[in-house]
């Protein structure tokens, strides 16, 4: 069976002496879940930040006023801004953030629900990317968690 994706990061990050923190809106704390399910996962995940609200956004991680203005909650920048926010106010190596649509309402014509921008932050990058998770929502924070790990994975795996 297929180590479970969570449990490679962890593996990852503890071999290289690495640290993570997490900033997530429409999973509701769901990745940190997965991660301090692990053993071990004390010497490698610092925070796990759930900003739902926008003035949480701004406050915790210092996404800019005029960042959630102009582009929206979700949105590839304030995602980008998340992701680097938590990186910076935890002090870790990693950061990585969701901003989404659950559902079943809030969606619009260009950011249907089940919309998401999931970002993950290291010392030489920030890599954004926009998924389409419809269903319900749990399914939707599941499926986003998940490639929330697949995006680091890769991000931690170029480093």
């Amino acid at each position: 069976m297929a180590e479970e994706i969570e449990i490679q990061i962890v593996r990852l990050l503890t071999e290289r002496g690495e640290t993570l923190a997490v900033a997530e809106s429409c999973t509701g704390g769901y990745i940190a879940h997965l991660l301090t399910n692990v053993p071990g996962a004390s010497a490698v995940f610092s925070a796990g930040i759930v900003t739902y609200s926008n003035e949480a956004k701004q406050k915790f991680l210092g996404v800019s006023s005029e960042t959630l203005a102009r582009y929206g909650a979700v949105s590839e920048p304030v995602a980008r801004e998340m992701a680097e926010g938590a990186r910076h106010v935890s002090g870790t190596d990693y950061g990585v953030a969701v901003t989404g649509i659950a559902g079943p309402g809030g969606g619009s014509e260009d950011r249907p629900v089940g919309t998401v921008f999931i970002a993950a932050a290291g010392s030489r990058e920030t890599a954004v990317q926009r998924q389409f998770n419809p269903g319900e929502r749990l399914a939707f924070k599941v499926a986003t968690a998940r490639q929330a790990l697949e995006q680091l994975r890769a991000l931690i795996s170029a480093g």
